[in-house]
């Protein structure tokens, strides 16, 4: 059994002061494996207490300085990678091939982190008559919002980031994952950094996420989540004008155009649809096929749904595990039913349970056709393994279908054509586009469009998301 009950502040991990205790809940198996303390307002204060302390002496460290400490992180989550994995398979049931992904990246952020640094000019010239100076400061002490489905590598691309400007930070995870933090944290505190540069607290939104979002010391955000969240934390950012990064909900469409080769394309549109049990931002959840090669896709997509293993997420032939928790379980259930009763065709899975799970809130993959985009599950992100097929009749159908929504944060584009694929990657909405690939490239920028965020992480883009110009003009 598991008790987490500390928070990390100051370089330390000290007992966490908020009285509210939670049962850590296996989804795969529904039984209690551990109890959390959550931390509340208080202990964020102290967090932010021991950040601002740090910063002033953070901020003015070398490049070479952030280097090793990026470096020492590395290895750091490298040699936790197992235990990070081991505790996302159990928090929440995220298949073992992308549980060992997530405990991977953790680490490889930091590498990038370090990697990018030697050659980034802090300082270089401005202006075009060479008598301004461009200097790019730490923003200050920033707050990391890290969610439940990936909380290593989110806790890591963001941590990586601020580190990497300068920023003494708090991060606060999900209050869906303390055991995930906690392993995390625990691989940070083996890397030994001055202390209050880091700073971990595991609360809820409305209490030490709150605290963390109105504090006048703390100078940047930095969410990922949904929207309805990402715009409460954006609305109490402004009173002290705090720098914001979101990265919000997606309703990703994946283009299939006509050209396609369909024995690739499809494959590929199931793993970005299925990802993570679908409980993926960037999930490809709208599948948008030519009307005339309709027949054979849905036939092919029928036959690669009903094969996915779901089960026990330990196992490594599962494909698809248990979702979070009992709330998700039955979100994805209304989702199904609404569908059926909005008049798409169910051709895979369907409501409740895969055959022989009696425990567990594991879900049925499913998929529909004769889906308009009108439609609720064509509309709302339901973070599960739900995928709606959308007929199109021509390439500009597919385009503006795509760009139907209120949403931007990832597309897919398949075709034997380079140059045609590009051309319909310029003209989607969304802050990055695949093209017949479902991996991301980990050093360009990430982020979304319209109600899918604002601002960008990864590479150089998340670095300077922790940084502030200063223009310095010579008389």
């Amino acid at each position: 059994m598991w008790n987490v009950d500390q928070s990390y502040i100051d370089g330390r991990f000290v007992p966490t002061v908020g009285e509210e205790v939670v049962d850590i809940v296996s989804p795969a198996t529904e039984e209690v494996i551990g109890r959390a303390r959550l931390a509340d307002r208080e202990d964020a204060r102290r967090a932010i207490a021991a950040a601002k302390q740090a910063q002033p002496g953070f901020g003015k460290t070398t490049k070479a300085e952030r280097i090793a400490l990026l470096e020492r992180l590395q290895v750091s989550m490298l040699a936790h990678a197992d235990e990070i994995r081991d505790a996302t398979i159990q928090e929440y049931g995220g298949p073992v091939a992308r549980s060992q992904w997530v405990a991977n990246f953790a680490a490889q952020c930091f590498g990038d982190a370090a990697r990018l640094l030697p050659t980034y000019a802090f300082e270089r010239p401005a202006g075009l008559d060479g008598v301004s100076t461009l200097l790019m400061e730490p923003v200050g002490v920033s707050g990391l919002f890290a969610p439940w489905n990936a909380t290593a590598g989110t806790m890591a691309s963001k941590l990586s980031a601020a580190i990497a400007a300068g920023c003494a930070s708090v991060i606060k995870p999900s209050e869906l994952s303390p055991l995930q933090a906690e392993v995390f944290t625990r691989a940070l505190h083996q890397a030994d950094l001055p202390p209050g540069i880091v700073n971990v607290i595991t609360g809820r939104g409305i209490d030490a996420g709150a605290e963390l979002g109105t504090h006048p010391d703390v100078a940047k955000l930095s969410f990922t989540g949904s929207t309805p969240t990402g715009k409460l934390i954006a609305r109490a950012a402004v009173d002290t004008m705090k720098r914001v990064s979101l990265a919000l909900t997606g309703k990703s469409a994946s283009l299939v155009l006509d050209d396609a080769d369909l024995s690739s394309a499809i494959p590929l549109a199931i793993g970005t649809a299925f990802m993570n049990s679908g409980q993926a931002c960037v999930a490809g959840t709208r599948l948008l096929v030519p009307r005339a090669r309709m027949g054979e896709a849905i036939e092919r997509v029928k036959a690669a749904v009903e094969a996915l293993r779901v089960g026990d997420p330990a196992d490594p032939a599962t494909m698809i595990g248990p979702m979070v928790g009992r709330a998700q379980f039955d979100r994805i259930q209304h989702f199904i039913r609404r569908g059926i009763e909005q008049g798409a065709t169910l051709i895979a899975g369907g409501e409740g349970r895969p055959q022989g799970l009696s425990r567990g809130w594991f879900v049925r993959p499913t998929v529909f056709a004769d889906v308009r985009n009108d439609m609720d599950i064509a509309r709302e992100e339901i973070f599960g393994p739900v995928l709606s097929i959308i007929a199109v009749d021509s390439e500009d159908e597919a385009v503006a279908i795509a760009n139907d929504s209120p949403y931007g944060l990832q597309a897919y584009v398949f075709s034997t054509d380079s140059f045609r694929a590009t051309r319909v990657a310029a003209r989607l909405q969304a802050g990055t586009v695949l093209i017949n690939r479902v991996a991301p490239d980990l050093l360009a920028p990430f982020g979304g469009v319209k109600q899918s965020g604002q601002g960008r992480e990864f590479g150089i883009a998340g670095l300077e998301a922790f940084l502030e110009p200063k223009t310095v003009t010579r008389g």
